[in-house]
């Protein structure tokens, strides 16, 4: 076995890493330097090892990510499922809109796959999203994956969503191998439980890996850094035609007289929701940014 090997980091649990490299998957610890650079190795990233000679490693070099995310804390995604379904858990939409959102900012693809259709119609969710342009599915026991599968190949595809929305059984049912831990909706609570506990990429037959992420709370879905005040109206696809027709060029498309997004919602080809969804983020993020600046100017 060579010393040096490059591979891909599959899953990191209790400061170990195991790295998929040509010679098969390799247990690594990582070097204290990334601890002084306050950097961590994540799953996803393309990495440099040294292997020792009892078959095991030690991460030395991170390669370039091209993208990061928080929560999930994975790297390199090049597809993110948004996982939502039509009731137990009821949809979110100020949720669904932020990460939508946030994988355009990172330069992630971004996939709605609309769960739980036996139980309760989608024509709500259609509705809003159809006019967004992006990919959606419909997916449920009796409706089958909708040929979800097809896209995933050769990428690597993060899944994600609230709690209890059925992102473990979707997989599961696309890939029976995977035999990953399912749970049922919490009836007190009206969510579901944390099945998930750790982030993975899970091989695919065809080649790429996907990746079942811990499910989160409609509280906590920040995903990443990559959203701002300045590049948020430009991560809603459909405002992008009308960003350059408003009647001034500092228009934020939240109030102003003049604005041609807020004329294409008045006509309902952008919905209000969404829209709605856009002022929230738009002020959360330029909050973030007057706090950052105290934080920094206190510093």
């Amino acid at each position: 076995m060579k010393d040096y090997s490059e591979g891909l980091i599959l899953k990191g649990i209790g400061g170990f890493y195991y790295v998929e490299t040509s010679d098969g998957v390799i247990e690594c610890r990582a070097r204290g330097v990334f601890r002084k650079k306050g950097m961590t190795p994540l799953a996803g990233d393309r990495v440099k090892i040294r292997v020792s000679s009892d078959k095991t490693g030690f991460v030395e070099e991170i390669l370039p990510r091209k993208n990061c995310l928080a929560r999930p804390p994975v790297a390199n995604i090049d597809c993110l499922v948004i996982v939502v379904s039509t009731c137990e858990p009821s949809p979110n939409t100020l949720v669904i809109d932020r990460l939508i959102a946030e994988a355009e900012a990172a330069g992630i693809e971004p996939v709605l796959a609309i769960s739980k259709i036996d139980l309760q119609s989608a024509d709500g969710l259609s509705e809003i999203y159809g006019k967004v342009g992006i990919r959606l599915f419909y997916v449920s026991p009796v409706h089958g994956t909708d040929g979800l599968e097809t896209i995933l190949p050769g990428k690597i595809t993060a899944f994600t969503g609230n709690s209890g929305v059925g992102k473990s059984t979707l997989l599961n049912r696309m890939f029976s191998t995977f035999h990953l831990q399912t749970g049922e909706i919490s009836q007190k609570l009206g969510r579901g439980r944390h099945t998930t506990r750790q982030v993975e990429l899970l091989k695919l037959p065809e080649g790429g890996y996907v990746i079942d992420t811990p499910g989160f709370s409609a509280l906590d879905s920040e995903m990443s850094s990559a959203l701002t005040k300045d590049n948020v109206a430009e991560c809603f696809r459909e405002f992008r035609p009308y960003l350059n027709q408003c009647r001034f060029t500092s228009c934020t498309h939240t109030c102003e007289k003049g604005c041609a997004v807020l004329a294409a919602v008045k006509e309902g080809v952008i919905s209000s929701s969404r829209h709605e969804s856009y002022c929230v983020i738009y002020q959360e993020m330029k909050e973030k940014k007057s706090w950052q600046k105290k934080e920094k100017s206190a510093l």
